[in-house]
């Protein structure tokens, strides 16, 4: 009886290492439409508040070469190119950064896309417990495309995809 309850949580343990080795906790075709998202003066919305339009949420990190590289990308290439269509919403949360850093991050890098401060991780929580930075598409409450880090190949065919979703 012994040996089966330590095989049992032997096993379960390995289940969850693996798991957890990508740091996802939503992935493509989860729901999200209930994850509450704190924007500007702490206003708390869901993500289904943005009902009809594609959201397009980033994580990042004041210290985080990858969303250094970045930056510049989602400002050039999805911000400035989809910033008027009415039909998409782009967030952008500093994870663990208070409101400070991400204004000084968001100043450094001249960036003009909504960007806020999670400091406690709650929101990054809801999507993943580790590795930045990360993209998600939602469309209709479903994460539709999920990225982690930054590579400019796989940034492009992301750009392309979103591009694809608003022209729907």
């Amino acid at each position: 009886m012994h040996l089966k309850l330590t095989l049992t949580i032997v096993f379960s343990f390995f289940i969850l290492i693996g798991y957890s080795q990508d740091g996802d906790v939503a992935k493509k075709g989860q729901d999200v439409s209930n994850v509450v998202l704190t924007i500007e003066n702490n206003k708390k919305v869901t993500v289904s508040d943005y009902k009809g339009k594609v959201i397009f949420i980033n994580f990042f990190a004041n210290w985080c070469p990858p969303c250094k590289l970045e930056m510049p990308h989602l400002e050039k290439d999805v911000w400035q190119h989809y910033k008027d269509n009415k039909n998409f919403v782009m967030l952008a949360f500093g994870r663990g950064d208070d409101l400070a850093k991400v204004q000084k991050f968001k100043k450094d890098f001249n960036v003009t896309f909504p960007m806020f401060p999670d400091v406690s991780k709650a929101i990054y929580n809801n999507f993943a417990t580790k590795y930045i930075p990360r993209n998600y598409i939602i469309k209709d409450g479903k994460i539709v495309y999920a990225s982690t880090g930054f590579k400019e190949g796989e940034f492009k065919e992301m750009v392309e995809f979103l591009g694809t979703l608003l022209k729907e």
